[in-house]
């Protein structure tokens, strides 16, 4: 890339971390600790990866490992693992996230799929134990180094989000669920209601910024919120949720404004990016109520990242026959 290219990517990716740190506040005062060591984990990794990378194919490090592309790759990356989780575990998903996610396809500029949700697919099937165990009460710093670089423990201090309680509930309410289960708060998941309020004020930075138009990120919340609300069968034990749980439980801000945003990896025309977002909304409320797992931000991004050309065409061609 020329250097004003770089100058651009660099203050994009400065932007984008920027507007992380709400959310990733909110996730330390959250989870503790554990969130800090992925987000060291990750960083230090990501980096690693690229240094060696570039270091093999006999290319400059400079440009690469200061536009904040591996950083923001590394961030996203940390804020979806689950915390706490063996130390190993954040350092596998960087590196491939980096190594088989944007450096395999040239590097920056030219990934066909989202570098960080590449390696949380990759550790999410892997590690499938270390990856749907999620702490209680966040613990001390001996203890949270303990669970991280010792013996984790993982059975002894895991228990069930929201989604999962909700994916896997047979008997309760959903008035129920929200007063006994520990993983509810007043309307969502307890504390990632105020987790996805972090992400969403970052996100309206970054709007406000232009750092990425409102298409995908309109597309996500809006699929999410319709398919919710038509799905919606009360709050029985067999409910699916309210629009408002699935706004603001799991990873719903994060996707919507910092994952679905990604340029690279997705459509670059405006309706693409819409119908884009559609897609991610559509895709992650399924796989939340009928798939294998309680989440599925990385399927979703990862598989309408595969369509993204398809949608380029399509509005491309609509834009054509538009008089």
């Amino acid at each position: 890339m020329s250097q004003t290219a770089d100058l651009r990517v660099r203050d994009a990716m400065g932007q984008v971390l920027l507007a992380c740190l709400p959310g990733l506040l909110a996730l330390c005062w959250l989870h503790g600790w554990g969130v800090l060591f992925n987000l060291i984990l990750c960083t230090v990794f990501a980096l690693a990866s690229e240094a060696l990378i570039l270091k093999l194919r006999a290319q400059a490090l400079s440009p690469t490992l200061l536009d904040g592309s591996a950083l923001v790759s590394a961030v996203l990356l940390a804020a979806a693992l689950p915390p706490y989780a063996p130390w190993w575990l954040p350092a596998i998903a960087a590196s491939i996230a980096i190594g088989l996610g944007k450096q395999a396809f040239g590097g920056v500029g030219r990934n066909l799929f989202n570098p960080a949700m590449v390696g949380y697919v990759a550790v999410l099937l892997s590690f499938p134990q270390q990856m749907n165990h999620w702490p209680g009460p966040p613990p001390g710093l001996m203890e949270a180094l303990y669970r991280v670089f010792g013996d984790s423990g993982i059975d002894a201090w895991a228990q069930p989000t929201a989604l999962d309680a909700l994916r896997h509930n047979r008997s309760l309410t959903v008035e129920e669920l929200f007063a006994q289960h520990p993983g509810f708060g007043r309307v969502g998941g307890h504390g990632s209601e105020w987790v996805n309020l972090a992400f969403l004020l970052g996100g309206l930075f970054l709007l406000q910024r232009k750092v990425f138009s409102w298409h995908a990120p309109v597309g996500v919340l809006c699929a999410l919120v319709l398919f919710s609300l038509l799905c919606w069968n009360g709050s029985g034990s067999d409910s699916n949720g309210s629009p408002l749980l699935h706004l603001f439980t799991g990873s719903s801000m994060l996707a919507a404004f910092f994952i679905a945003t990604e340029p690279i990896s997705g459509p670059k025309l405006a309706l693409a990016r819409l119908l884009f977002g559609v897609g991610v909304g559509a895709l992650v409320y399924l796989i939340r109520t009928w798939g294998s797992y309680p989440d599925g931000t990385a399927f979703a991004i990862l598989l309408m990242n595969l369509a993204a050309p398809a949608l380029d065409r399509l509005a491309a061609s609509r834009q054509q026959v538009t008089p």
